[in-house]
């Protein structure tokens, strides 16, 4: 593939969390269900399998309907919000991401930005949910907004935490999905580096539905 820079690398990498049974969802959110019920093992003329889960689950996006009452549905995305050039920004602080750490990336408007943090090689590898997240402050979802960033990636399940009476999960989703800057929740970035990138991700069209499990996709542009 020939991307604006004039590259022709091809070395994409797969950041999408594999899903599977048993495997990590929010709390409180329904327990991935994969069943093969039809079966060539047991005699049947093909295979044929069912899947049992949230909208939320794994590498996924929320659409601003997740949070704002009128706000578009995943159906309604642009497809230029989640295929093109982004930026992969590597956080050094394990607890949050902050507008102070933000300052240096002269984050421009229209940018897409994925957040590699501590999470990525570390809340993965376990099936339990792992309340420790580095999460967005609202600070720092402030800064993105005032920014003109149209997409947000982060490496674990939400963009913000349920466990900071400060920065809450819902204020942050309010910040950057009232603005409708788009977003992408539960990547393992553990095998990228920070730097530029071209990127794909789709969601399934689900008609009114706030939210999707997505495919992520990312290429080096060197």
């Amino acid at each position: 593939m020939t991307t604006k820079n004039n590259t022709t690398n091809t070395n994409w990498v797969d950041v999408t969390v594999p899903l599977r049974n048993g495997m990590v969802v929010w709390p409180g959110d329904i327990k991935v269900e994969i069943i093969r019920r039809v079966s060539m093992d047991r005699g049947d003329i093909c295979n044929n399998s069912s899947i049992n889960m949230g909208v939320h689950t794994g590498t996924h996006m929320d659409a601003p309907l997740h949070f704002i009452a009128k706000g578009k549905s995943i159906d309604q995305l642009p497809i230029d919000v989640t295929v093109g050039h982004a930026r992969v920004i590597e956080i050094k602080d394990k607890v949050s991401i902050k507008p102070e750490e933000l300052k240096q990336y002269n984050i421009k408007r229209g940018e897409r930005i994925i957040f590699k943090t501590f999470n990525s090689p570390r809340c993965w590898e376990i099936d339990k949910f792992a309340d420790d997240f580095v999460y967005i402050t609202k600070s720092a979802a402030q800064f993105l907004v005032d920014a003109g960033v149209k997409l947000v990636g982060v490496d674990y399940l939400s963009v913000g935490s349920p466990f900071d009476p400060e920065d809450g999960m819902k204020d942050v989703h309010d910040i950057l999905l009232g603005a409708e800057t788009w977003l992408i929740e539960g990547m393992n970035l553990e095998a990228v580096s920070a730097g530029n990138y071209n990127l794909i991700c789709l969601p399934l069209k689900l008609i009114n539905t706030e939210g999707s499990p997505v495919r992520v996709i990312l290429q080096p542009i060197k």
